[in-house]
């Protein structure tokens, strides 16, 4: 993404994500845009969904390098595709790796970062959303199909945590990563030049 200098297109839209690695990326990158063309998301799990912050962004960002030193990379294991039954999102389903990840986003979703969300917290990988009424049995059935085909291990290492902001063409700027076990104090300086605007 190429944002506007000025930080003018940016929006009070902030997300905590840990983006899954090769080739699992690549599969589900790949059967996300079957599923929605021209959707160009990296393939991630949500940690803290979109939110408003009610601080700075480099305010929140120290509490997100305070709080990562805390947890240590663990293994996340993917087991079916299935769908939120309000929204009508198609997803991956989360085996080994849920618990971290619920524990993660109880304690990430503090201080600047806290904010009541519309669902409870549920450890996904999203692959469709905004669907049409007629699609849906559709692409559930194409993701089933697709996903019965994959022959890699559909397992990751969550190791890092990546803070992103969304701007009005829908697109997400990564504005500083933070590895689990690590103390990323001394980044910050580096980091923080990103968050300007």
């Amino acid at each position: 993404m190429y944002p506007d200098p000025n930080g003018l297109d940016r929006l009070n839209s902030f997300a905590l994500v840990s983006y899954i690695p090769d080739p699992l990326a690549g599969f589900l990158d790949r059967l996300r845009q079957e599923l929605v063309p021209n959707c160009f998301l990296r393939a991630h799990v949500t940690i803290l969904p979109p939110r408003p912050i009610c601080s700075t962004p480099q305010k929140a960002w120290q509490t997100i390098c305070s709080l990562a030193p805390v947890f240590l990379p663990f293994q996340v294991r993917l087991t079916e595709i299935n769908v939120f039954p309000i929204s009508d999102v198609i997803y991956v389903e989360i085996g080994a790796g849920s618990k971290e990840l619920e524990e993660m986003h109880s304690r990430f979703n503090r201080d600047g970062l806290a904010c009541g969300e519309p669902f409870p917290y549920c450890p996904h990988i999203t692959l469709a959303q905004n669907l049409k009424p007629d699609e849906l049995d559709e692409l559930i059935h194409v993701a089933r199909r697709r996903w019965k085909e994959y022959s890699q291990p559909a397992i990751f290492s969550v190791e890092k945590v990546v803070f992103v902001q969304n701007n009005r063409r829908k697109d997400w700027l990564d504005l500083g990563e933070c590895h689990l076990g690590h103390d990323e104090s001394r980044l910050m300086g580096e980091l923080s030049d990103l968050m300007v605007g």
